[in-house]
């Protein structure tokens, strides 16, 4: 007895070494990126920069998939039911996992979720067609103060980032708008172009794919975008407005702490390549690696903040 004792303590501790020497070593193999979306939006495009990256850093492919359904919660919503061991991982948006558990059952709550690093967002922005009369945001707001509610916003869905840029305009400004949700950036870009709506609340990267065919007013980011630099942030011309769609990867909650943070640095080493910063902020993206020992307080605060907004929005009490 004291044989086979001895002989199963040997074991576990000969094992300890070799199992953190696996999470050492992770990947091994090709690993699975889901993205809650359809091709060809913001999640998608930041996912393919990053896919070009991935075996540079880690020696191994990651293959992207797709699985849209009720603005990201299908996905979401079965993200537990994945295997825990690292090798599929999934994109995950703010204000989108906060907003939509608020505004009713979707499948998941907020806490069921494991992001493990939020590498970007894409700031909000005010747009207008190029042949719009206003030429600055100034001018949109004077026109806004003598005319209520005669501004329309196209954007992005109801209780989005969009959306919620769009409360605290009104609020901070003094004026009243009209926002019109779309059922994403395509349509809502779309109605701007064509005239639907005056105006639009939509994010900074549409301004990239629409070159010279729109003009931006103001973005919510803390400094003025490398690929906008002539165009001002909402904090220089006096307005506390910064922020937008906080794009990240999260991973079964039955994935360990160590798989947690061994992704998260991956993602983390992505976020440090140069082409990978050239792609990003050309784009119109911005860098942000809020890594997985820091994503407690980073949830928290951002919480806090959209359960705010869900109040102003009508979400919520």
């Amino acid at each position: 007895m004291k044989t086979a004792l001895v002989t199963i303590f040997t074991g576990l501790l000969a094992a300890t070494p070799l199992a953190a020497q696996s999470v050492e070593d992770f990947p091994s193999k090709p690993m699975t990126y889901i993205i809650p979306f359809n091709a060809g939006g913001e999640s998608d495009v930041s996912a393919r920069f990053q896919q070009s990256e991935w075996e540079n850093v880690t020696g191994q492919q990651v293959v992207i998939q797709y699985q849209p359904g009720a603005g990201g919660a299908q996905a979401w919503s079965q993200l537990n039911s994945l295997p825990g061991d690292g090798y599929t991982v999934m994109g995950i948006n703010l204000p989108h996992t906060v907003l939509q558990p608020l505004a009713g059952s979707v499948g998941y709550a907020t806490e069921d979720l494991t992001p493990v690093n939020y590498f970007h967002y894409t700031p909000d922005a005010i747009f207008v067609r190029a042949e719009s009369e206003f030429t600055s945001l100034d001018q949109l707001i004077e026109y806004a103060k003598e005319n209520p509610g005669l501004v329309t916003f196209a954007g992005s869905g109801s209780n989005s980032s969009n959306n919620l840029a769009a409360i605290r305009f009104n609020e901070q400004a003094g004026v009243t708008t009209t926002y019109v949700p779309f059922s994403g950036t395509g349509p809502s870009i779309t109605a701007v172009l064509g005239g639907s709506t005056m105006a639009g609340f939509n994010y900074a990267t549409s301004g990239v794919s629409q070159g010279d065919a729109m003009r931006m007013l103001a973005v919510a980011s803390e400094e003025r975008l490398p690929a906008f630099p002539d165009v001002p942030t909402f904090k220089e011309l006096g307005y506390d407005i910064v922020g937008g769609a906080y794009r990240g990867v999260a991973v079964p909650a039955s994935a360990s702490e160590e798989l947690r943070q061994r992704i998260s640095d991956i993602v983390s080493e992505i976020n440090a390549q140069p082409a990978f910063v050239e792609k990003m902020e050309s784009a119109g993206f911005v860098l942000t690696d809020i890594s997985y020992d820091e994503m407690d307080e980073f949830v928290a605060a951002r919480i806090e903040d959209y359960t705010a907004g869900a109040k102003a929005l009508g979400i919520i009490q």
